[in-house]
């Protein structure tokens, strides 16, 4: 099993930052790719960024790329988001996941929910404009 809660979400205005955090429990994570997802109000679940095991590959939804980054510290369990420039558009509940199909570090990393084994409560971020 594996626990993964996530913390730093808050209200923030447009154009500004916010670092989001994910501890990992009852497994080592160091091993396996880890993603960030978001929920907005009346939409469906979206891929925001994943990041391999070693940290060398990572992968950014179009609509982030450039503003947020996705990093991890595996001595730790954790892994950041990084998110700046936060629009108003960028509100939602963000929610960090744990893919426990073991890759080679440079392996395409997963978009979809679905290929995913552990999800986090989700943190709320929401940015005023």
């Amino acid at each position: 099993q594996v626990q993964l809660g996530e913390s730093g979400g808050g209200l923030v205005q447009a154009g500004g930052s916010l670092r989001l955090s994910c501890a990992a429990s009852g497994r080592a994570l160091k091993n396996y790719a880890m993603g960030w997802f978001r929920q907005a109000p009346g939409k469906e679940r979206e891929f925001v960024a994943a990041i391999s095991w070693s940290g060398d590959n990572t992968h950014y939804s179009d609509s982030v790329k450039g503003r947020f980054t996705i990093s991890r510290d595996n001595a730790k369990n954790m892994v950041y988001l990084q998110m700046n420039s936060l629009k108003p558009e960028d509100t939602a509940v963000y929610y960090c996941a744990a893919d426990l199909v073991l890759k080679p570090p440079l392996a395409p990393l997963a978009t979809r929910g679905g290929a995913y084994d552990y999800w986090g409560q989700g943190t709320q971020v929401t940015v005023s404009s």
